[in-house]
Formats: structure tokens, sequence, C-alpha cells
């Protein structure tokens, strides 16, 4: 078993309970932990059989580009897509987080972080 990560994934997207933060959009970090066997492809030295590090990131932008109300919807679909994408995951965490979020002072983030 390996490790994959994608750290700090930039976006700019519409998730948010207020119509506001839809129509305003606002810069989200993402990051991306996922438990793969990376058996065949730390042998063969070739992509065939590896987690494919732009795919993955690909899925995450396309489910960052839907607006949602909430982070959890979201890191949701975000983990549920990657499943779907790739059968060597064993488990997933994605970390959501929505920069200087509006809650009525200064705060660098909000996030949410889910495990399956």
């Amino acid at each position: 078993m390996g490790i994959v990560e994608l750290e700090n994934m930039e976006f700019f997207a519409r998730h948010g309970c207020f119509t506001e933060e839809r129509i305003i959009g606002n810069q989200f970090i993402v990051n991306l932990r996922m438990e793969v066997d990376i058996e065949k492809p730390m042998k063969s030295d070739n992509l065939e059989g590896a987690l494919n590090y732009q795919q993955a990131y690909l899925v995450v932008k396309g489910e960052m580009e839907q607006p949602s109300r909430l982070l959890e919807h979201v890191a949701g679909r975000i983990v549920d897509a990657l499943y779907k994408e790739f059968e060597q995951i064993k488990k997933i965490t994605v970390k959501v987080s929505k920069m200087n979020p509006p809650v009525g002072g200064k705060v660098g983030s909000s996030s949410v972080t889910f495990t399956k």
C-alpha cells in the first residue's frame, strides 16, 4: 500500500449557502490523500496500473466547478467521483477549505475533511 497526495490544489468556485457567495465566488484549497496499491507501478516504472495524478486533478476540478451550498456536499462528491474513476483506491481523505469565509469576522479559512 502507498499514499498518493495532491496538496494545495487551488480553485475559484461558487460554493456557499448565501446567494452572494454563489454569485461572487471565492477561493478554495483542496487537499487529497489516497491510499492505493502501488506494487505494480513501483516495480514497472510505468503509468499502467498507477494512479494518474493529472486525471485525479481533473476529477477534483470537475467537482469544484459544480456549485454546492455546503462544503460537506463538495467533499462527498469528490470522494465518490474519485472512487468511480480509480479502482485502485482503497481509502480517500479529502479536505476542502473555503478561504476568507463570510462568518462575521477575520477567519483564514473554514474546512471540511471527509474520509471514506
